[in-house]
């Protein structure tokens, strides 16, 4: 039977890529922006900076972008050492879509892919928003990258969890006609800037965070996380898998109160707290916290030790438009 040895949460985002020096080009977006999701209701970027005054001026100076900037790439190295040094024979990996797998023809809450090769590109387009070509490189390398899918085990996880009665989307392959041509960038991050493109037979579990009407709840993010502990449990086809999550803090407005809530109740195992958590504050990129939730839950129903390797919202502007940024492991 497997064992889980290894859980990971780490956030991606274009300001991890991005020269701390080169920030405004996403901060003038968020200045032109006139529906900033912030604590249940939208918010256009003058009214926001009237909400939050006197401001984050202090945390966007040239200085304190470096310094971020320093500290997420140190927690990303770390990340992919303590990986290295775990060495799974598999991982499964929860991240979402963001029109770059699906299209509007069809929006399944959570899939599950089972193909044998899982395409990685690059995806450079004169109509990306600003700030968003420069970032590509951490997504994957120039030439494109090729990775192993852990087929069975993918299998396994559809028949177990069809089995708890979750109705599932599956699929076989990386469509080429999607805006990305690839696996969504939430993805691509980890298997480029922290596996170093050498993971082992992966499972990606892709959820519908963003787009209505049928995202999965806070209760089902984390049902799902102890339904995938127990399927991982008992596949008999590898000893030792990893379980990783991609995606959040706050972002595009970084709210430390709500990400501090998270992190204590992750180290709590509070799972009470979570599911408590307001369905509406997940809204836009902020949403990308639920990627984490069957994670948490998975690692809670394991005996690993939870770690924290760094908390760092990263400011791009005076409203406190930005990126919060995590990075932990449970081993």
């Amino acid at each position: 039977m497997a064992e889980i040895v290894l859980g990971i949460g780490s956030s991606h985002g274009p300001l991890l890529s991005t020269p701390p020096e080169q920030w405004d080009l996403r901060a003038q977006a968020d200045r032109e922006n006139r529906k900033h999701w912030y604590r249940g209701k939208t918010w256009d970027y003058e009214s926001l900076l009237g909400e939050r005054a006197p401001g984050y001026a202090a945390e966007v100076t040239i200085e304190s972008r470096r310094e971020r900037f320093h500290l997420c790439r140190k927690a990303i190295e770390a990340l992919g050492r303590k990986f290295k040094e775990t060495a799974p024979e598999a991982v499964v990996i929860v991240g979402n879509d963001q029109r770059e797998f699906f299209d509007e023809g069809l929006t399944p809450a959570i899939t599950v892919y089972r193909g044998a090769q899982i395409r990685n590109i690059q995806h450079l387009a004169k109509d990306n928003p600003p700030g968003i070509n420069i970032a590509e490189p951490g997504n994957s390398p120039a030439e494109g990258a090729n990775y192993p899918g852990a087929t069975a085990l993918a299998d396994h996880i559809l028949d177990s969890l069809a089995a708890e009665n979750f109705d599932l989307a599956q699929s076989d392959t990386t469509p080429k006609a999607a805006p990305r041509g690839g696996i969504p960038h939430a993805y691509g991050f980890l298997y480029h800037s922290i596996l170093g493109d050498t993971p082992p037979p992966s499972v990606p579990i892709i959820l519908n965070v963003h787009f209505p009407h049928n995202v999965p709840k806070n209760r089902r993010c984390l049902d799902l996380g102890r339904a995938l502990h127990r399927a991982i449990r008992s596949f008999d086809g590898c000893g030792r898998v990893a379980v990783m999550a991609s995606g959040g803090l706050t972002h595009f407005v970084i709210d430390e109160e709500l990400d501090r809530t998270i992190l204590e109740a992750m180290e709590k195992r509070d799972e009470k707290a979570l599911a408590d958590i307001p369905e509406g504050l997940f809204k836009v990129g902020t949403a990308e916290i639920k990627n984490w939730y069957p994670v948490i839950a998975a690692m809670n129903e394991t005996d690993l030790d939870f770690r924290l390797v760094d908390y760092v919202p990263c400011y791009r502007s005076e409203a406190g438009t930005g990126n919060a940024m995590a990075f932990v492991y449970w081993e």
